[in-house]
């Protein structure tokens, strides 16, 4: 296919994914250029709205005395601050845990794209948040889903006041930034750090057949391992143990096999405990609390991969598994106080 077909071909099913990413509730009519558009939503009453010096985020306290355990709460490619991370942030909120919910693009004073983001915005959002009252800037974790979990892994790997980091369909590369302009690709780096880009892994040639997927199957070939260790997110440097979730039959990226790529460069140089949570019959929805029997968005959960019940199912048995590790991390193995979440 051409570049420029592929482009716009890439962008478009981009733009299915970014629909998808919201996973609750109505999704919103897609913006002339066939883009959803991106969401900055309210926190609602238990939250509030932090719009600080390089910070713009949604903060959910923990209720009743702390000091609390936190979590810095990242979104994925669907930008600003949206429902999928709301949920999430709520679930968590209510099991006893500070979240910040942080936009790093797609909101107020942040790039437009997601391309060539600083690094720092994470630091930023950290101190921040390990500043706010009732939080015990000794218990933070980040946990981040899809390009989130990109950052997660980075953010984790350049600071050791991190305690837990849980990864939703991760990378185990940095990959090049997604531009909704340029109808999809960038030819920037996602990220930079010190004002210069982190180096990116190359996609592979787009095979219709396969769809989005093909475009990371770069990460697999043998061939590229050298581009693959140039972009290679160094998680040796992490300093906290790692939870990595992922559905094996997701087709948005090779997910699963990035996260294997994760614990074992883990293992090999030194790095932290990694435990990789893979479920079979899952996609790109594997992440996150259960979805109640009546949500409208539970019969999408196979649109990036999977069943719908395998995808339900996944999210039924890992998200226990979630809460578990950070209870083992950040309290010491004592269950949060928290009725069931809504």
């Amino acid at each position: 296919m051409k570049r420029m077909g592929q482009g716009l071909l890439v962008g478009a099913v981009l733009a299915a994914m970014v629909g998808g990413a919201a996973l609750l509730g109505r999704a919103a009519p897609p913006a002339d250029d066939g883009w959803p558009p991106i969401e900055v939503l309210d926190p609602g009453p238990t939250g509030q709205r932090v719009e600080a010096p390089g910070v713009f985020a949604n903060v959910f306290p923990a209720a009743g005395e702390g000091p609390h355990p936190a979590i810095l709460l990242l979104g994925g490619s669907e930008g600003g601050l949206g429902r999928a991370n709301l949920h999430t942030a709520l679930d968590l909120q209510a099991r006893g845990f500070t979240v910040l919910q942080l936009a790093y693009f797609g909101a107020p004073g942040l790039p437009e794209q997601l391309v060539r983001i600083p690094l720092e915005t994470f630091d930023r959002g950290l101190e921040h948040l390990a500043r706010l009252p009732g939080v015990d800037p000794g218990r933070i974790a980040v946990m981040g889903a899809s390009k989130g979990a990109e950052a997660a892994l980075l953010v984790a790997s350049r600071r050791s006041d991190v305690r837990a980091v849980v990864a939703g369909m991760p990378s185990s590369v940095v990959w090049p930034g997604l531009d909704r302009e340029a109808g999809g690709r960038s030819l920037h780096s996602s990220w930079t750090a010190g004002g210069a880009e982190l180096a990116a892994m190359p996609f592979s040639d787009w095979n219709t057949a396969e769809g989005i997927i093909s475009l990371y199957r770069s990460i697999e070939d043998p061939a590229r391992a050298a581009d693959a260790e140039r972009a290679a997110i160094p998680v040796e440097r992490v300093r906290a143990p790692v939870m990595l979730v992922c559905g094996e039959a997701e087709t948005l990226w090779p997910a699963c096999p990035m996260a294997r790529q994760v614990a074992t460069r883990a293992a090999a140089r030194g790095g932290p405990e990694v435990a990789v949570l893979a479920f079979r019959e899952a996609g790109h929805a594997v992440f996150g609390p259960p979805l109640a029997a009546d949500n409208p968005f539970r019969e999408r959960l196979a649109m990036m991969g999977g069943t719908v019940d395998g995808n339900a199912a996944a999210r039924e048995d890992g998200w226990p598994r979630v809460i578990a590790f950070l209870d083992t991390h950040l309290t010491g193995g004592r269950a949060s106080d928290a009725t069931t979440p809504p």
